[in-house]
């Protein structure tokens, strides 16, 4: 009785995937999203390493068997029964790890100018809902694999050596360009499918152009400095270590305006100071440099000028963020900015506020939060 409802199911199944065929990609790449964003949580968990571990070891694994199914490699075998699936599979995985990377990159209170790396992200995965021969077109599948290999080390390899700097990322970047390169060649050297579809010079060079580009990107400082995030950003009227905590002291934001605490526009009197508190998520034992940059908006010249860098070191593993906060006095009124930046002057977040002089004393909405 159990083996016959089992095969039922199993019929159903196949039966469901072959009628809504168009749609099965897009839903398992949901799927794999979902999945993670209801499990995932740290990138330094055992379990966030885990999974993340299991998904890219499961995605390489099917990429290589999708590719020789033309090849009828597996007929006769038990995996010729699933072999309509592994593409599904191969969707799973990417939507999967992509879900991973904005969960964590959800942390940060401000992508500024980084969404670039988020852009590039969505539109390379979405790509492949849109081309006519979806997964099965290999230059799309080894070019969307190289670019979440190359996320899934530069994510993986800071947080086991607990340090992360310029150097880490280009190790990052070779590893995933060696590991990629040495799948490719040898599902080349298996399939002869593959042989025929693709062109193995001109796939090298996809890959190797995206590795330059990924760099490019980094060293213009349009990639955030992954792991690292930005968890919170707040401009405040003072700041108190106490008892282990953070008490900060800022104006709060109307009730509708939900997503944020604290207001943007700053009511300042003469000679007060202006604090700005954040707390930065880092994995456990990654020790960095963080500093502060408060820049100005110049209307006169439409430039943001740099007024002052003030920096602290963190040491990663706490779930609020490893927190710190700067201070100036003597604010002119207008638009201001705090750039948050590592010692590489890559950028985790902007904290933007604007300064308005409260030249008769008024009595403000506080409140005080710990942190």
């Amino acid at each position: 009785m159990k083996k016959t409802l089992a095969r039922y199911r199993k019929s159903a199944f196949r039966s469901f995937i072959r009628k809504h065929s168009k749609y099965a990609p897009i839903l398992f790449f949901i799927g794999g999203f979902i999945f993670d964003t209801l499990t995932l949580g740290r990138i330094d968990r055992t379990y966030d390493l885990t999974v993340l571990c299991l998904h890219m070891t499961s995605l390489s694994i099917t990429l290589y068997l999708y590719n020789l199914v033309d090849d009828g490699k597996w007929q006769g075998t038990l995996l010729e029964r699933y072999e309509e699936y592994l593409p599904l599979a191969i969707q799973f995985f990417f939507g999967g790890l992509s879900s991973a990377y904005v969960i964590y990159f959800s942390r940060s209170v401000s992508l500024s100018k980084t969404a670039s790396f988020f852009i590039i992200l969505v539109l390379l995965l979405i790509a492949n809902e849109f081309l006519k021969k979806r997964i099965s077109n290999k230059y799309l599948q080894f070019g969307v694999y190289y670019f979440i290999s190359f996320t899934f080390f530069t994510f993986m390899i800071p947080v086991f050596l607990k340090e992360l700097n310029s150097t880490i990322f280009l190790i990052s970047g070779a590893v995933s360009l060696v590991s990629t390169l040495v799948l490719l060649t040898f599902i080349y050297g298996k399939s002869p499918s593959t042989r025929n579809e693709i062109k193995l010079g001109k796939m090298i060079f996809i890959i190797i152009s995206i590795y330059g580009l990924i760099n490019l990107f980094y060293f213009l400082r349009l990639i955030p400095p992954v792991p690292l995030a930005l968890d919170k950003g707040i401009v405040a009227h003072n700041v108190i270590q106490k008892n282990g905590n953070y008490e900060v002291t800022y104006e709060s934001e109307e009730s509708h305006i939900f997503w944020r605490k604290h207001k943007l526009d700053f009511s300042y009197s003469p000679d007060q100071r202006v604090y700005i508190f954040s707390s930065i998520f880092a994995p456990t034992d990654l020790k960095k440099s963080i500093f502060h940059r408060w820049r100005k908006y110049n209307e006169l010249t439409n430039e943001w000028v740099t007024v002052e860098d003030i920096g602290y070191d963190i040491t990663g593993g706490r779930d609020g963020g490893f927190r710190g906060y700067t201070y100036k006095s003597n604010i002119t009124p207008g638009e201001w900015e705090v750039q948050v930046l590592t010692e590489e002057e890559q950028v985790l977040g902007v904290i933007g506020f604007n300064i308005v002089l409260n030249s008769q004393p008024k009595p403000l909405k506080l409140k005080t939060s710990k942190f």
